[in-house]
This record gives C-alpha cells, structure tokens and sequence, in this order.
C-alpha cells in the first residue's frame, strides 16, 4: 500500500508540474520526431515511478544511488514535455532545454559513481569533486559552442576535454582505483556497465555535435531522434545497472 501511495504521489507531482505544456501543441501522426519525444517522457516518467518505489527494496547504503537515478529520469521527464512542445510547435531543435537538463542530470548520472563506492567503502570527497567539475567543463563547453557563445569548435574541444578527463577518472584515475580495489563483486560488475555507457553510449553526443554542428552532415530530425534515444539509454538503463546491483548486494548481505 505504501508502494502505490509513493507510485501515485510521484506521477502526481511529476504531471502536476508539467501541467503549463501548451495543450494546444498537438502531434501530428507523422511527426516521428515528436513522438519520439513523447515516448522518451512516457519512459522517463515510469522508470522514476520504478525507482523511487524501490528505495525501500534496497540496503541503506545504495539507496542513495538508486533515489539520485530516479531524480535524474524525473528531471528528464520534465524537460521532455517541455522539449515535446517546442519541437511540436516551432519545429525548432530544443537545444537551450535539452543543455538545461543535462546541465543537471548529467553531473548527478557522473557522481552515481561516487555513490555506488560510497555504498560499501568510504570514499574520499575529492571523487566528488572531479566527477562533478568534468562533467560541467563537459557541458558548459558543449552549450557555448552549441549556442554561439563561443567558436563551435572551441566548444566542441573544451567539451571533449571534459569527457577525457571523465573516463580518465572513472578507468585510471581515484575512482577508478577505488573500485578494482573495492572486492564487491555487485559495486565492480556495476561500475564496468556504467563506465562502458559513458564510454560508448556518450559517443553519441560528441558524434551528433560534430555532424549536427560542424559539419551539418546530419539533418535536425535525425539529430534529435538520435539524442532522445541515447538519453533513454543513458539515463534510464544507466539507473536499471545500478538498481540491479543495489538489490543483488542486498541479498548477498542478508543471506
């Protein structure tokens, strides 16, 4: 009962929010980008319902990981509709949104694996700390480029600068030596799967930025179809592996 109070709450709030969407903004039929966006958000909205639902399926210890992936997808629920209507209603590409919520879910998707260590060892704050700062330089790069601040291409290597010093971090650098040190086998199996959706499933947005961009190889429809389904990816299954260890930790410590 408890469950389907939390699940009920949850929606409530998460649809009450997005409530001032312009009904007006209808899709069209054929508008593939567009429901494309819808049914990012639809996915969004269920895995945060999932998430928060199962914080008290899991240790203490990892339900700080499992409650900041179902902060990330209910952000990018939000910025979905809101990306929904802009798309649907000026046929524009939602940049100033989409950078708008990876400015905030991105960096709590990097400090998951802060959290995930935090979960059976102590970890130093300075972890932290350079997840957060890479994945700002990361982002902040990639917006001024984007926007026109800044000279695409300076954006574009300011960016990838801060996604090298990511997986630097997260493979060689302190978090990484934490975790090959750690000896929990549910923390390494889940740190390898997050590390490899960094490494690959991240590739998608230096890739789209290069082509969407620099080069205009790749048309707005296609961009933005690629980026809604990479966030699915990144955002939602990036939660599922960290879920999965939690409840798998969880059964080795009570059994």
């Amino acid at each position: 009962m408890k469950k389907l109070k939390l699940f009920a709450l949850t929606v409530v709030a998460l649809l009450g929010v997005t409530g001032v969407a312009n009904a007006d903004a209808m899709l069209a039929q054929d508008d593939f980008v567009g429901i494309s966006f819808w049914v990012i958000s639809m996915g969004m909205l269920a895995a945060t319902a999932f998430f928060f639902m199962e914080t008290g399926n899991v240790a203490s210890g990892w339900r700080t990981s499992v409650i900041v992936a179902g902060l990330v997808t209910g952000i990018a629920f939000i910025h979905y509709m809101y990306m929904r209507e802009v798309w649907v209603t000026t046929g524009d590409s939602p940049t100033v949104y989409r950078y708008i919520d990876w400015l905030i879910t991105v960096p709590l998707l990097m400090l998951e694996f802060y959290f995930v260590l935090a979960a059976v060892k102590k970890v130093p704050s300075s972890v932290f700390w350079k997840l957060l700062i890479g994945s700002l330089v990361m982002l902040i790069g990639g917006y001024l480029g984007e926007a026109g601040y800044i000279q695409p291409f300076v954006g574009f290597v300011i960016g990838m600068a801060g996604w090298i010093y990511i997986l630097f971090e997260v493979f060689s650098g302190e978090a990484g030596t934490l975790a090959a040190k750690a000896g929990n086998k549910s923390l390494q199996t889940a740190f390898s799967a997050m590390r490899i959706i960094v490494t690959i499933g991240w590739a998608v947005y230096p890739l789209g930025y290069i082509f969407g961009y620099l080069t205009g190889g790749v048309d707005v429809n296609s961009l933005n179809v690629i980026y809604n389904a990479a966030d699915f990816l990144n955002k939602i299954a990036f939660g599922l592996i960290i879920w999965a260890a939690a409840m798998q930790n969880t059964r080795v410590s009570r059994s």
